[in-house]
């Protein structure tokens, strides 16, 4: 029997957190060994199983600390954080996949330039079918010109505190690359009072919140006499961590890079 992948979560007590302990434990051959939270939680100083882990192991408010017995972090934790705990990595060597969205330019250039002396997975959404969604709506927009209106709608739970969401982002960016143009540009954010006629090329996101909307996605091209409609809804965390664990998975042989789920699932 194969050694264990010896993993590590940062923003282990929030939602994704606690998804990730389920589905580390009930994959083949991975194992939690520490979880990292807030330095204000009441978790730090915990074992893992009192939050349902398999396993023992720490619950501790340092990066570095947790990543003493890993091979691998999985970061879902708030963008405030990211910037430490990549740079925690970097300096442990320890690979990375980063499902935390939300965080400003500086910290992607961050990743960036860690991502030349350890491997990264960077990704918004860590699930196979929104990861395929990302590849049909980038088809869509290649095959469909701008006589087609693209809108992307998004919905997320009440306590989603950036929007729109990273994974509304990356379909915009997608259908963005379809069409040949950049989304900074053909972006439409904002509607509010006498806004005029539609800007023809535009690529328009809408966002919900409310209740405990795990996460749905919708990118609709309106053109003359029909609408296509390609449509992501997730009823359950799992499906994107139990992708966070895949990707751990595969990034733990890796050499220094940043990839995407789609180099993870082979889609590129």
């Amino acid at each position: 029997m194969s050694k264990s992948l010896r993993i590590a979560v940062f923003g282990i007590t929030g939602r994704m957190g606690k998804a990730l302990i389920a589905a580390i434990d009930e994959a083949p051959n991975t194992r939690l060994v520490a979880g990292c939270a807030s330095s204000s939680s009441s978790w730090v100083g915990h074992d893992l199983r009192e939050l349902g882990a398999r396993n023992s192991g720490k619950i501790v408010a340092a990066a570095s600390e947790a990543l003493a017995e890993a091979q691998v972090a999985i970061d879902f934790s708030l963008p405030a954080a990211t910037a430490a705990n990549v740079a925690a990595c970097v300096n442990a060597h320890r690979a990375l996949v980063i499902g935390t969205t939300g965080f400003d330019e500086s910290v992607r250039a961050q990743i960036s330039a860690a991502a030349r002396e350890i491997p990264i997975v960077l990704a918004p959404n860590m699930s196979l079918g929104v990861n395929l969604l990302l590849r049909l709506v980038e088809l869509a927009a290649q095959k469909l010109d701008d006589e087609y209106d693209i809108e992307i709608f998004e919905a997320h739970h009440r306590n989603k505190k950036d929007a729109p969401s990273g994974t509304a982002l990356a379909l915009g960016e997608a259908a963005a690359k379809g069409r040949g143009v950049a989304l900074e540009t053909a972006a439409e954010h904002t509607r509010h009072g006498t806004t005029g006629v539609r800007r023809r090329g535009a690529i328009g996101f809408s966002v919900f919140r409310g209740g405990d909307v795990v996460g749905d996605h919708t990118v609709t091209f309106a053109g003359p006499g029909e609408r296509v409609e390609l449509t992501h809804r997730a009823s359950d965390r799992m499906a994107f961590a139990r992708g966070a664990v895949r990707a751990a998975q595969w990034l733990a042989s890796r050499s220094p890079g940043l990839y995407s789920m789609r180099d993870v699932l082979g889609l590129e």
